[in-house]
């Protein structure tokens, strides 16, 4: 290292170990117990009030802080030097959402085993998830494809963890505000416990170093240097999967501190893996005292999960490091596929009614334990069936967006979930909820209108000035949904909702839908299906490619806003009515192009035929699989679409 870059190494070390001095002493003078900073400076070194709160509640919540951020940071640098990935992290890998889920099983199925081994726990869902993604993203860990990976797999471990904490309610009730990441520790035992782990592997990840940055020229450079790549490789896993399952058991899942700092850290010139996780170590820990000053800022005397805060902030960083990733990926005009021996529609079509008159009757006359045909019983009429009748229609609705958006894209992963619609659709409901605490919830949809307007105009100006790159378009989907849900948790902290009713709410669930409902949601499906089956002939066109299209007279770019608005607005009256259901519009258009092909009119009328069937199905399951309890909509779709989900990634290229 240079004199000059020693320089000025040292000079950014001393300068971010102020700022965090500065935010710990803001820290320690937050909570419910008010004093100064002046009160802190001169009455903690002497027993009494001020002392016996820093030391028994906010200072063990500062300690903890700094480690985990600081873990975090050093393990998400890790991840990027090893998957050569910017937008490698515990949390964009699933690695967190793998932990957390484990904990939340062991919590419920082994409490005992939880209580004497946390760590061990949270680190084998690590190591789970860690090995989905090695396995599901292939060897040339191609950075985008590497995060939507895991996305797709935090999808299908925060779903199940979603569906057994309504289902264990009573265990799990702590567990919904340390879910999304809260520094709140009662005593010492958590610092206690984490502290050496961490300082193990941080040692670890410092031994590891120089071989990181001989990996860093090449691995057969690396090699020929007589370097082990496989086992510097194995132990710089093992050194970042520690980092973060012990974060995790501790703190929670806590996301974007490892994508963020060590970015931060190599844009302020720092080279050399010694030095990158110091500083990473050091911003790590400064981004995570941060969010969790400004979270106690914006809601005083309540809990607002750092996570959330960290994601708030993460999310334009993510958008932004999508951007800057996109510009060395080549555009895409992939053909969105399809059977080249198509089902005729008036084959298909016969065949899916009758499953949907058979999946309707059955729901209509089933409740789990025992079957009536009386549909004129008050609570089967003005219950059960515009119930029924919801589920389907919404199930429509979804599986139109899905084709619309999947088809204006060239996007085989687009769908008004995974490309943030839904998530921001949740976001400006709540947010709606929060300002105007009295208003009637047949208002909220002007709020999820607003959510999802604000997600439309980002996908549309991020996608246009990148020409519509399908893995670009996800990618920005990955940080507008985790922007849209951390939004969402902070509302509900700040509306004060009840934890099964904001689960049951973001989940997406049917329950309790009226005749009112159903007049809805067939009025404005009947509005806009006419505007969605209208571009199907320019969809066509699209599929061939840009030149080809202008070269037929049709305008892209018209085309384009206008199929992204009709499917935004579909996937709006959809979280109005159930709340954030996904998956549906991913599922059904790509079985219905294994039926019928790629031609955007029979897709459409085969893909809403295959969507409502589904909703309804998953709807009858919600029902009876745990009567007289219920699973949600939403997290039923989840679970069944989410290894779908994996298996189209697997498969593309």
């Amino acid at each position: 290292m240079s004199k000059k870059t020693a320089n000025k190494s040292f000079v950014i070390l001393t300068g971010g170990f102020f700022l965090l001095i500065l935010l710990s002493i803001i820290h320690l003078t937050q909570g419910q117990a008010e004093y100064s900073i002046s009160e802190l400076l001169s009455e903690v070194w002497v027993e009494g009030r001020i002392q016996d709160i820093v030391l028994s509640f906010r200072l063990p919540r500062l300690v903890i802080g700094i480690l985990a951020g600081g873990a975090l940071a050093v393990s998400g640098a890790a991840l990027q030097t090893l998957t050569k990935n910017p937008l490698a992290a515990p949390g964009t890998l699933g690695i967190n959402a793998g932990a957390f889920f484990f904990v939340v099983a062991s919590t419920i199925f082994f409490p005992s085993f939880l209580g004497n081994f946390p760590f061990l726990t949270a680190l084998l869902g690590a190591i789970v998830s860690s090995i989905m993604v090695v396995m599901l993203a292939g060897r040339q860990m191609e950075p985008v494809r590497v995060a939507l990976t895991g996305m797709i797999i935090s999808l299908m471990f925060a779903s199940v963890t979603g569906a057994m904490q309504l289902l264990f309610e009573n265990k799990t009730n702590g567990l919904f505000l340390w879910g999304s990441g809260t520094l709140v520790q009662l005593n010492w035992n958590g610092i206690i416990f984490a502290a050496p782990v961490i300082a193990i592997a941080f040692v670890g990840a410092l031994l590891l170093a120089k071989p990181l940055d001989t990996l860093s020229l090449g691995e057969d450079i690396a090699t020929s240097l007589g370097q082990k790549v496989s086992v510097i490789k194995l132990a710089t896993w093992g050194v970042a999967i520690v980092l973060a399952a012990v974060t995790v058991s501790v703190v929670g899942p806590i996301g974007f501190i490892g994508l963020m700092a060590p970015h931060i850290v190599r844009m302020l010139g720092i080279k050399g893996h010694v030095m990158i996780f110091v500083h990473s170590f050091l911003w790590g820990a400064i981004m995570m005292i941060g969010a969790d000053v400004l979270g106690r800022i914006i809601q005083p005397g309540q809990e607002v999960p750092v996570g959330a805060m960290t994601a708030l902030i993460g999310g334009p960083w993510l958008l932004y490091l999508a951007w800057k990733t996109a510009r060395s990926i080549k555009r895409s005009e992939r053909q969105m596929g399809g059977t080249t021996s198509p089902i005729r529609l008036k084959v298909i079509v016969p065949t899916l009614i009758t499953m949907i008159v058979l999946s309707v009757i059955i729901a209509f006359s089933y409740n789990g334990t025992e079957w009536s045909m009386n549909w004129t019983n008050t609570y089967i009429w003005n219950f059960r069936i515009p119930r029924v009748l919801t589920s389907f229609i919404v199930g429509v609705i979804l599986a139109v967006t899905g084709v619309l958006l999947q088809g204006v894209l060239r996007n085989p992963l687009a769908d008004a979930s995974v490309i943030g619609v839904t998530s921001m659709g949740g976001a400006g409901a709540m947010l709606l909820l929060v300002m105007f605490p009295a208003i009637p919830a047949a208002f909220m949809p002007l709020g999820a209108i607003f959510g999802s307007v604000v997600a439309l105009l980002i996908i549309l100006v991020t996608a246009w000035k990148n020409n519509f790159q399908p893995m670009l378009v996800a990618l920005m989907g990955i940080a507008i949904s985790a922007f849209g849900s951390a939004a969402t948790q902070v509302f509900v902290v700040k509306a004060k909702l009840a934890v099964a009713a904001a689960l049951v709410w973001l989940s997406g669930s049917t329950y309790g839908k009226g005749w009112d409902d159903v007049y809805y949601a067939l009025i404005l499906l009947v509005i806009f299906i006419g505007p969605a089956i209208y571009m199907t002939r320019k969809l066509d066109t699209l599929t061939f490619g840009d030149d080809v299209a202008s070269g037929l007279g049709v305008s892209v770019r018209s085309a384009r806003v206008w199929s992204l608005v009709i499917g935004v607005a579909l996937s709006t009256i959809a979280v109005c009515l159930v709340g954030t259901i996904g998956f549906i519009g991913l599922v059904a258009p790509h079985i219905a192009r294994r039926l019928v092909g790629f031609r955007h009119l029979p897709l459409i009328i085969v893909s809403g035929l295959l969507g409502g069937l589904l909703l309804v199905i998953a709807d009858l399951l919600g029902r009876i699989v745990i009567q007289p309890n219920e699973i949600p909509s939403g997290l039923i779709v989840a679970v069944i679409g989410t290894p779908y989900l994996l298996y189209l990634l697997r498969k593309m290229k």
